[in-house]
């Protein structure tokens, strides 16, 4: 008989505003936006006080201060984040060995044999969720199924501080209800796709026809079939390391003008930036791609003597790479960033300036 797998999906709850919150009184109950300031600023983590007003991460701070006026604007203390991150880690693997990161603040746990507890994943999770609440007097959210595509939809479902179970006999009837967008893999564009086949949610994905799915979406439907049918057979993978983190952002028009690019830019690095540094990584190169108006896709990439580790740095190579390196004049739809070459944080060898009198190479 096959061992039935205890997942557990433990996230953060508004992981760096919280920090702020908690080591800063005047910020409590306040709407709190934790990012950049500027003009061209962006959110990177909003409080639940601020997501109440639709104030959301990545959106520019400007907007966000439109939506709420008494937003409290912060920057970012990561080595902060980064303490607390391993203060969370630590609890983590004191019930079991078998943790896979995925940023500073979530991570996937096997709890199938925990190292310490009762062998039920429903008590492994309110343990995990109140130990961290003790070490670092911040909360989390957990969700808990049978895989880890389940494991992470639950723990979203009663932010913050809460706890969703999906038990084995309930799996398929929960994917079943859910909309497409919410499966791994699905964004804007391909939801749109599958919605043009009559997919809307995952009980959708078993009716229509398999070879007609993969024409649509490619290997994408493999994992789409299995999930709607409850089967994820994905292993709790500890200290994976990822090959690239990436962003792309497809405009509402077609765009030629700097300021305009440069806003759109912003928000894409912003985002880059921030999952590079909450993944605890430096890349050693930075590659842009852009797409025009007649769909030709253009990319460049740098490899700086200096590997990048911070949101700034993304930024920085990626406006050199779209405004300075030479590519065919046009209005772009799209502009994407990319980083690779990762590796832990702690191995970086950090310069006092970047050298940008250096240009960028091209691919």
């Amino acid at each position: 008989m096959r061992t039935v797998r205890k997942i557990v999906h433990v996230d953060m709850d508004a992981f760096y505003a919280a920090v702020e919150q908690r080591d800063e009184p005047r910020l409590r109950g306040r709407p709190v936006a934790v990012g950049g300031g500027s003009e061209r600023g962006v959110v990177m983590t909003a409080s639940y006080e601020a997501r109440r007003f639709g104030v959301r991460s990545a959106m520019p701070t400007v907007h966000a201060r439109r939506l709420c006026p008494e937003l409290l604007v912060v920057p970012p203390r990561f080595p902060a984040y980064h303490e607390a991150s391993q203060a969370v880690h630590e609890v983590f693997r004191s019930f079991t060995d078998l943790v896979e990161p995925l940023a500073l603040d979530e991570a996937f746990l096997d709890v199938t044999e925990p190292k310490r507890g009762p062998p039920s994943a429903t008590l492994a999770a309110r343990a995990i969720k109140a130990e961290i609440r003790r070490a670092t007097g911040l909360t989390a959210s957990a969700g808990v199924g049978n895989g880890k595509f389940v494991a992470k939809v639950a723990s979203g479902m009663d932010k913050p501080d809460g706890l969703t179970v999906i038990t084995p006999e309930r799996v398929v009837a929960f994917v079943a209800a859910l909309p497409i967008e919410k499966f791994f893999g699905v964004g804007p564009r391909t939801a749109e796709r599958l919605r043009g086949l009559g997919v809307s949610t995952g009980a959708d994905l078993l009716r229509v026809d398999p070879e007609t799915l993969r024409r649509s979406v490619g290997k994408l439907s493999e994992f789409l079939v299995d999930a709607a049918g409850g089967i994820d057979e994905r292993p709790v993978v500890p200290d994976r390391r990822r090959k690239s983190i990436g962003a792309e952002r497809t405009f509402a028009r077609d765009l030629e003008e700097r300021a305009a690019l440069e806003a759109e830019l912003a928000a894409v690095t912003e985002t880059v930036g921030r999952r590079l540094v909450r993944a605890r990584l430096a890349a050693r190169t930075v590659t842009l791609k852009v797409r025009y108006r007649d769909f030709r896709v253009v990319t460049r990439s740098t490899t700086p003597a200096t590997p990048v580790g911070s949101v700034r740095e993304v930024s920085l190579w990626a406006e050199a790479l779209l405004f300075t390196t030479p590519r065919p004049p046009g209005a772009l739809r799209l502009v994407g960033v990319s980083v690779s070459g990762l590796f832990p944080i702690a191995h970086r060898v950090v310069q006092p300036a970047l050298p940008f009198e250096a240009t960028p190479e091209s691919c």
